[in-house]
Formats: C-alpha cells, sequence, structure tokens
C-alpha cells in the first residue's frame, strides 16, 4: 500500500522504535505542496487534450496504426489506447500530487509490459507516446505551452508557475514518466 511522505516517517519511526526524526524533509514536503497543486492541476485541466495529442502524435508518425491490420484499428483498440494513455496520466500525476513514486509502481507498472506483451500490443508506440505526453505535462507545469501551441482547447493554469520553483517539480513529473517508459522497455 503506498503511503504518504507523513505515513512513511511514523512508519519508519515505528519500526525502529524512535521519534520521527527527519523533520526537515516533511517541511520540504508540506513546502512543495502548493506547487504540487499546481502542477496536477495544470496537468488535469488538460489531460483530455494531452492524452489525444500523445496518440495523434504516435498515428502521425505511423499511419499505419490506423490502417487495417494495425494496432489501433478498428476504433474499440484505438479507445482502449487512449483509455490506458488517460490511466497512465492519471497514475503520474498521483504520484506527483503524492511525491512517491509507489502508487505508480504498484497500481499502473506492475506487469503492464507483460500485459501487453500478452495482447500484443507494441510497446515502440505506447513508449512514444508516453514520451508525447511527458513533454506536453512538463510544458504545462513549467507554462510554457500556450494557447498557440495547444489549440482552442488549451486551458490556462489560473495561477502561473514560477519557472525557477517548478523545474524540481518538472523534472520529478519527468522522472514519473521516465518510470513508465522503463516499465515498457
Amino acid at each position: 500500500m503506498p503511503l504518504d511522505a507523513f505515513s512513511r516517517a511514523v512508519v519508519t519511526a515505528d519500526a525502529s522504535t524512535s521519534v520521527v526524526s527527519d523533520i526537515n524533509a516533511l517541511k520540504a514536503f508540506v513546502a512543495s505542496g502548493n506547487r504540487r497543486l499546481d502542477a496536477v492541476n495544470a496537468i488535469a485541466s488538460n489531460a483530455s487534450c494531452a492524452v489525444s495529442d500523445a496518440i495523434a502524435g504516435i498515428v502521425c508518425e505511423n499511419q499505419g496504426l490506423i490502417q487495417a491490420g494495425g494496432n489501433l484499428y478498428p476504433n474499440r483498440r484505438f479507445a482502449a489506447c487512449l483509455r490506458d494513455t488517460e490511466i497512465i496520466l492519471r497514475y503520474v500525476t498521483y504520484a506527483l500530487l503524492a511525491g512517491d513514486s509507489s502508487v505508480l509502481d504498484d497500481r499502473a507498472l506492475n506487469g503492464l509490459k507483460e500485459t501487453y506483451s500478452a495482447l500484443g500490443v507494441p510497446t515502440t508506440s505506447t513508449i512514444r507516446a508516453v514520451q508525447i505526453l511527458k513533454a506536453i505535462a512538463v510544458a504545462h507545469i513549467q507554462g510554457t505551452n500556450t494557447e498557440a501551441r495547444a489549440g482552442a482547447k488549451y486551458r490556462k493554469n489560473e495561477t502561473p508557475l514560477v519557472e525557477d520553483r517548478c523545474a524540481s517539480i518538472a523534472a520529478e513529473a519527468a522522472g514519473y514518466f521516465d518510470r513508465v517508459i522503463a516499465a515498457l522497455s
């Protein structure tokens, strides 16, 4: 079961029959709370467009995916791909909010490659979709995505993140996407 930073600190202290000693780490986690919420909001507010854009990106790069015999043909496969990509994005946001990858690892990545292999899902296309999704999410966190780039459905983050303060959150989010890519590789 995934634990948040506070639960981990208590469980660790309890296991060693001591008091919680890493107060500075907990203070840092609390201090990053608003930035985490803003980052997750920036991603979640644009999730459907991000997922659609990631899948459209792999289709643009490989038109054969949507042709008869392609891995996104017929429509039910395309819909499953959209669903799976949305699930991956959702679990990345959970990990980002918690500051812990265990929820991502336990709930989304455990056995993902084996499942996709058994279903005949090409991991190269999935990896590419996650790479595109990563770029989109990081752009939203850093506030570098714009309506001109994203189109009319773009939702502006109400509280823009300050670049130097969100670099660590963007890097953390990128790391969670990299975990997904590694699990599929």
